[in-house]
């Protein structure tokens, strides 16, 4: 294998005192051949999927050197450095997570103006003094491995706090169990508990034990696939261990469930109720089946869990007040709706309609003491409204901001009212109480705001884009007000497209310093995400897929014949399942683009599957076991699609080598890839964090850099003076 183990071994260019890399590590090709339903692939770089390997973790570090060496010359990057840090800063803290307990008391998530990581926090109401419970990056003394808490969920009485916190971005996470009143921890942690969100923990309505779902132990040769297959959920009283928590679900335990192997189950309970539900899903597909059970029955032999609602029955989120369930679903509904059915008397079926589809795609909602509020979404615009409890007509709850709001959930339905933060692209995050007698909303003092709260000098332009095939792409464009439309402003085209999920409004200071360079940021609504329903969902999904970058593309040629910008200012970003979006749109029109951001990407899509994850994605992107699945992963696959002999842009790929989520051999063999294949002389470069993941965890520090690589990165290959490299 003929690879650089240090930038010795490559050509150097002397420059303004630093070496400067002009040619990559070079890997030796070992191609696989196989044949899916009569099409042939090859697969140069399968062997870098097992990163483990010296040579294959040499051949990381030395592309993670080469990108250091060429990032390190541009004069530009420390002073941009510097600048994203202090906007980063002067954006105020940061506040996630917030959850509500009778007696009003709070618990959340900060990160303070001078903080690198998120911390716990608990207060006595809104008026009342914080206290810190967790401090991650002062939790395990003497380990420099940045640390961050994964989860966490109060007991209903508000005495303990349950947390998950894992190492290096792994997002492999301990379970904790915190006295409020002593900071102390009860019981000794339990491993594998790593959840899925910040509630993927609850106590039960007495507050004695803690619901949670464990990871089974791999057995020593298992492939890693197997990772997220065959979890349990577990019971195990506050102060115990590991060996007190007892199994209460899973398909082992519940055999007449016919569960899947994938199925991973969370468990809720509320007070008030006598029921505890179970929600399942493969941890990634965002709609779930249903069941519940008596509290009383939880943990006996053949508990009869009844199953209220099917995968298919399109549920999104539940609440649970008495013998009440709602149900968000898009089920006869592609902009969903809210059903209500008596736990007592019937399943899905049964349910009586709250809220009905409407205009707006219903996102979210919480049942209050006195109402049900939700959310409804118009592309990117979220507004709030209030009905009863058995529904009628809606009323707007209004509130200072437009842009998005994120319902905080009422789960113990103590509140006349409903508590939302805030914020659009143009003004930070607010906490607001809405009272439900008043009618009026109040600031809570929640974050202490920065010195740029809110960009007066940005506008935001939103306009529909027509498709390929003449459906209508929502597109926001970010920019300096009076900027020129002369086609020369460095612009980047954001997108996703997956899961149904969609962009919303939030306010991102650190864009004044691209701003600041003439650019403008635009976010393509493209099909897969959620911007109009389940039917937009549908319409970048599996088969559909190619719409998604299709959309894309509209969207670049859109920016181009208005002048915003030109193939030569034009770069495409995207992160997660938006590796999809931004390799394909670069692989099928390369032609429009001078460079391209992929963050955590997934660009193999052939192989994804078969990692640690991947089996939780076939139901969104299917499967190369049949032959619609492999003929659209074939599609989707940027590392498939990449051609020898042609004239890529400038291609940045960001990842974190411990990220769970999309495993880093995605951007490592597309990184080799093409960079034999490219034809331009631009460079593809592969940034690598070796203590970071998929972004979750990840320090202030840790984005900051990678943020103003990023931008230094396309200033350089968009012509800005203050980045070129130096050269005799």
């Amino acid at each position: 294998m003929r690879i650089s183990n240090t930038l010795a071994a490559t050509l150097l260019l002397l420059s303004a005192g630093a070496a400067v890399a002009i040619a990559p590590p070079a890997a030796e090709e070992r191609p696989v051949v196989e044949t899916h339903f009569g099409t042939r692939t090859t697969d140069p770089y399968r062997y870098f999927e097992d990163v483990k390997q010296p040579e294959v973790m040499a051949y990381l570090k030395a592309e993670a050197a080469y990108a250091e060496d060429v990032l390190s010359s541009l004069p530009g990057r420390q002073k941009m450095f510097e600048r994203v840090k202090a906007l980063s800063l002067d954006s105020g803290d940061a506040l996630v997570g917030l959850t509500e307990r009778p007696g009003g008391a709070l618990f959340y998530l900060r990160r303070g103006i001078a903080d690198n990581q998120f911390k716990l926090y608990w207060r006595a109401g809104p008026q009342g003094g914080e206290q810190l419970l967790v401090d991650p990056e002062k939790a395990h003394p003497g380990d420099s491995t940045p640390h961050a808490i994964n989860y966490f969920a109060p007991s209903w009485d508000g005495k303990y706090v349950a947390y998950g916190m894992s190492a290096g971005g792994s997002e492999h996470a301990l379970l904790y169990v915190m006295e409020v009143a002593t900071g102390k921890l009860v019981g000794t942690p339990i491993s594998r508990a790593d959840g899925g969100g910040l509630t993927s923990v609850s106590f039960t309505a007495d507050s004695r034990a803690v619901l949670f779902t464990r990871l089974q132990e791999l057995a020593t040769g298992a492939p890693p696939s197997a990772y997220y297959q065959n979890s349990t959920a577990y019971e195990v009283p506050v102060g115990g261990d590991e060996s007190a928590a007892r199994p209460v679900f899973s398909a082992k335990l519940l055999p007449a469930l016919g569960l899947a192997p994938g199925d991973y189950a969370t468990l809720f309970v509320a007070p008030g109720s006598n029921w505890v539900i179970a929600t399942v899903n493969d941890t990634t597909d965002e709609q779930y089946q249903v069941l519940a059970l008596p509290q009383s029955e939880l943990g006996k032999a053949g508990a009869a869990w009844r199953r209220i609602a099917r995968v298919a029955d399109g549920v999104r989120r539940i609440a649970l007040r008495g013998d009440d369930l709602y149900l968000l679903t898009h089920a006869g509904a592609p902009k969903f709706r809210i059903v209500k059915l008596d736990l007592h008397r019937g399943t899905f079926a049964a349910a009586s309609v709250v809220v009905p589809e409407g205009s707006g795609t219903v996102v979210d909602f919480t049942v209050a003491k006195d109402a049900v509020y939700f959310t409804s979404r118009d592309a990117f615009n979220v507004t709030v409204q209030r009905t009863s409890f058995t529904g009628g007509a809606a009323a707007p709850v209004v509130l200072p901001v437009v842009g998005s709001a994120a319902l905080v959930h009422d789960e113990a339905h103590q509140r006349s009212g409903v508590v939302v933060g805030a914020e659009s692209w143009t003004s930070a995050e607010h906490f607001y109480a809405w009272d439900a007698k008043e009618g009026k909303a109040q600031e809570l003092a929640l974050r202490t705001a920065g010195s740029v709260s809110v960009m007066s000098d940005v506008e935001v332009t939103n306009v529909e884009v027509p498709a390929a095939d003449g459906v209508k792409v929502p597109l926001v464009i970010i920019a300096r007000r009076g900027i020129a439309l002369n086609g020369k402003n460095p612009t980047i085209l954001y997108g996703y497209g997956s899961y149904g999920y969609t962009i919303d409004p939030a306010f991102a200071p650190v864009r004044y310093a691209w701003f600041e360079h003439g650019g403008i940021f635009a976010i393509a609504g493209v099909r897969g995400g959620g911007e109009h329903g389940n039917d937009w969902h549908m319409g970048g999904f599996k088969g559909s897929k190619p719409n998604t970058w299709q959309d894309g593309i509209a969207c670049a040629e859109y920016l181009i014949g208005k002048h915003y910008t030109a193939p030569a200012y034009l770069a495409a970003q995207g992160a997660s399942a938006g590796g999809i979006f931004v390799g394909r749109i670069m692989t099928a029109r390369p032609d429009l683009f001078r460079g391209a951001i992929v963050q955590v990407g997934m660009t193999d899509t052939l192989r994804s599957e078969f990692s640690a994850n991947g089996a939780t994605n076939i139901s969104e992107y299917g499967t190369v076991a049949d032959p619609a699945g492999f003929k659209g992963l074939l599609e989707m696959s940027t590392y498939q699609h990449v051609t020898d002999g042609t004239a890529y842009p400038a291609v940045l790929f960001a990842h974190g080598l411990n990220d769970p989520r999309v495993d880093v051999w995605n951007s490592l063999k597309t990184t080799a890839r093409l960079q034999k294949a490219t034809t331009s002389g631009r460079p593809v470069l592969l940034r690598v964090e070796l203590q970071a993941g998929h972004g979750m965890g990840s320090t202030r520090l840790q984005r900051v850099a990678e943020q103003a690589d990023i931008f230094s990165f396309l200033l350089w290959q968009m012509g800005d003076p203050g980045f070129q490299p130096v050269r005799p």
